[in-house]
């Protein structure tokens, strides 16, 4: 498959990732974008994404003419042939449903061109398995953006068994320059590589305060305040050879026995669901949370990945 050169981008999808991955995309000058959603009015997505906006000119990482001309340069549409047609690429942002997402790609490839790149951005579900109902399944790819994707620089792009390499690549290419981090996961597998690295820690998080080792506000101290610190410049296989692997060979040794490797979710968190104490969107979850804390937790996050990613 002739990789094209992307200069359209076409967005499935008017909620939260959609807005904010058609604003990713808008960024850069030389690309238009389009996004379909059938019921979230176009006045309401381009709302949306001013208001994404409204954050970064308040912390001087746009101007407000810069931020307007992202607003420009995207187009919503109710109808999603209209929304694809001239597409080099498209991003689907629809419930993780995997019926649906199969019939969206097997409905989607007689709207678009025959060169133009699909990607599902799922967090967890298989590519090859979404893929499956389509006929040309080698320019279908997974693109997984982390949230909020206005911030978080990781995409996970996902190979699937049918996927040829030139998908990829171009995807790649052009993921990176709207400033992204792609990735490369050689495998289709469930929850690729950071979902998997994220959900592991999790795990042990949760079995940690399930067996009364720690109460939750001290796991996330504790991590907060020790290898989180090194985490943004040191990951975890440089780790390994930094303290050598012959060091890490031993405390895996000695430690893994002891660690969590349920196969199956913590019954403390299953208890907690079964509760309704779901965290924020109930007020309790392993903590209690008022509305004040809530807000004060989103802003701290996103202040911190401003001052991170733009230095503002």
């Amino acid at each position: 498959m002739g990789a094209p050169a992307i200069r359209t981008v076409a967005v499935a999808g008017g909620g939260m990732m959609g807005c904010g991955i058609a604003q990713v995309f808008a960024s850069r000058p030389d690309l238009s974008v389009t996004i379909f959603d059938s019921y979230v009015s176009g006045a309401a997505i381009l709302d949306r994404i001013r208001g994404n906006l409204a954050l970064f000119v308040g912390k001087g990482v746009f101007s407000q003419a810069e931020a307007d001309a992202i607003v420009a340069r995207v187009t919503p549409y109710g109808d999603l042939a209209a929304a694809v047609r001239d597409a080099d690429l498209v991003v689907e942002c629809i419930p993780e449903d995997m019926a649906l997402k199969q019939g969206f790609f097997r409905d989607l490839e007689p709207l678009v061109r025959p060169d133009a790149i699909l990607c599902t951005n799922t967090s967890v579900m298989s590519i090859t398995a979404i893929a499956s109902k389509s006929a040309k399944r080698d320019r279908i790819v997974g693109t997984h953006f982390w949230n909020p994707p206005t911030l978080i620089p990781l995409v996970e792009v996902v190979k699937a068994e049918d996927t040829s390499d030139g998908t990829v690549d171009a995807t790649i290419a052009v993921l990176a320059s709207v400033g992204k981090k792609p990735i490369r996961v050689n495998k289709d597998v469930p929850g690729f590589v950071a979902i998997r690295l994220q959900h592991a820690l999790w795990r042990e998080a949760v079995s940690i305060v399930e067996h009364g080792i720690a109460d939750a506000a001290t796991v996330d101290e504790a991590v907060r305040s020790s290898f989180g610190l090194r985490l943004p410049v040191l990951g975890p296989m440089e780790n390994i050879d930094m303290v050598g692997a012959d060091l890490a060979l031993s405390i895996h040794d000695y430690l893994f026995p002891y660690l969590e490797d349920a196969k199956a979710a913590s019954p403390a968190l299953r208890e907690k669901v079964a509760a309704g104490d779901l965290g924020f969107k109930s007020g309790k979850g392993f903590a209690a949370w008022t509305e004040e804390e809530m807000a004060a937790s989103r802003r701290r996050l996103t202040e911190h990945l401003i001052r991170m990613l733009h230095g503002k």
